[in-house]
């Protein structure tokens, strides 16, 4: 079992940064794949970004190419998103999530084994 917590959530204003976190916990060696998806009000749930340990590549949606990156802390375990020249349309809980495949894709939320609880993100305009 993996446990995944975020944080790092909170108001900024438009144009603003914000760095989230997702430490993991448990049986994280056979994690292949973390992601990060968002989930605006009223709107499903869309990915955002992905680090894919067999490549080490990571990968973004196009909304967010240029302003967002992923890195990782190997010693915490941790994933960051950071988040830069942040947008209204940002606003969402973002949830950061982890895959045991590396063979499946990394868009879809429904191939992801294990899931944060959120956090808040809001982008004041």
């Amino acid at each position: 079992q993996v446990q995944l917590v975020e944080s790092g959530g909170g108001l900024v204003q438009a144009g603003g940064s914000l760095r989230l976190s997702c430490a993991a916990s448990g049986r994280t060696f056979n994690i292949y794949t973390m992601g990060w998806f968002r989930q605006a009000p009223g709107k499903e749930r869309e990915f955002v970004g992905a680090w894919r340990r067999s490549a080490g590549s990571t990968y973004y949606a196009d909304s967010v190419k240029d302003r967002f990156t992923i890195s990782r802390d190997n010693a915490k375990n941790t994933v960051y998103l950071q988040m830069n020249s942040l947008k209204p349309e940002d606003t969402a809980v973002y949830y950061c999530a982890a895959q045991r495949s590396s063979r499946t894709s990394y868009l879809l939320q429904e191939n992801y084994d294990y899931w944060g609880q959120g956090t808040q993100v809001i982008v004041s305009s």
